[in-house]
């Protein structure tokens, strides 16, 4: 096979699905669609990819939308259990207690938000973004206006942190969609030690705006 060839392949295979992923990215952040509103645009998309590759068939679509399904019965399930949660830990004093302890840190504020940046971190490697935004959160949103914390760095620093959580082992979601789409010559380890540097961007990043409040003030 010629290099011409295999550019040609490789420009088919990525080109169209960063396409749609631009797209579907780039008008949330343009404000031109809500999240939603891209998700439809994205579903329709690789419908249309799939449709032109000559790849859309009818139990891909059946396994498509019973894999959906699923997920949103999950994401619901733990919705509704983490506001229970959330009812039971803040009526049993479970947020006085916490306060409480937080209180005594070392270093105050900045110590809160090193342990709460390192606990969000090391809890990644085992636990859900989902589980983390829905169950943790809650128990530490209160104290963040007794340390006079800006919620709204806070909960930046949170999303960076929680991007960490995807491509770190065991349970990172990009590690097994690089695991899906990689040859079989790859290794799982390879693909643990490959995403090292990335996750090391990512922790830069969140020290960065940690540093610099106002990084996230220059849009």
């Amino acid at each position: 096979m010629s290099r011409a060839l295999q550019y040609w392949q490789t420009f088919k295979a990525i080109v169209p699905a960063l396409t749609l992923i631009v797209v579907v990215l780039g008008t949330v952040i343009a404000g031109v669609a809500t999240p939603t509103e891209s998700a439809a645009m994205g579903a329709v998309g690789a419908v249309l990819l799939a449709l032109i590759g000559g790849n859309l068939k009818f139990t891909m679509l059946h396994q498509v939308a019973m894999k959906t399904t699923k997920i949103s019965a999950m994401v619901f399930t733990i919705l509704a259990g983490a506001t229970f949660f959330s009812m039971v830990f803040t009526y049993t004093g479970g947020d006085e207690a916490v306060e409480q302890i937080t209180e005594h840190l070392p270093g105050g504020k900045w110590g809160f938000i090193v342990l709460m940046m390192a606990s969000i971190f090391l809890l990644g490697f085992f636990i859900d973004f989902v589980e983390i935004a829905c169950i943790f959160i809650p128990m530490i949103a209160p104290i963040l206006l007794t340390q006079g914390i800006d919620p709204l760095w806070f909960g930046i620093l949170v999303a960076l942190n929680l991007q960490a959580s995807f491509p770190t082992p065991p349970f990172g979601f990009s590690l097994f969609y690089l695991r899906g789409v990689a040859l079989p010559s790859i290794q799982t380890p390879d693909i643990y030690r490959g995403v090292i540097p990335f996750t090391f961007l990512q922790l830069v990043t969140l020290a960065a705006v940690i540093l610099f409040p106002g990084i996230i003030r220059v849009f």
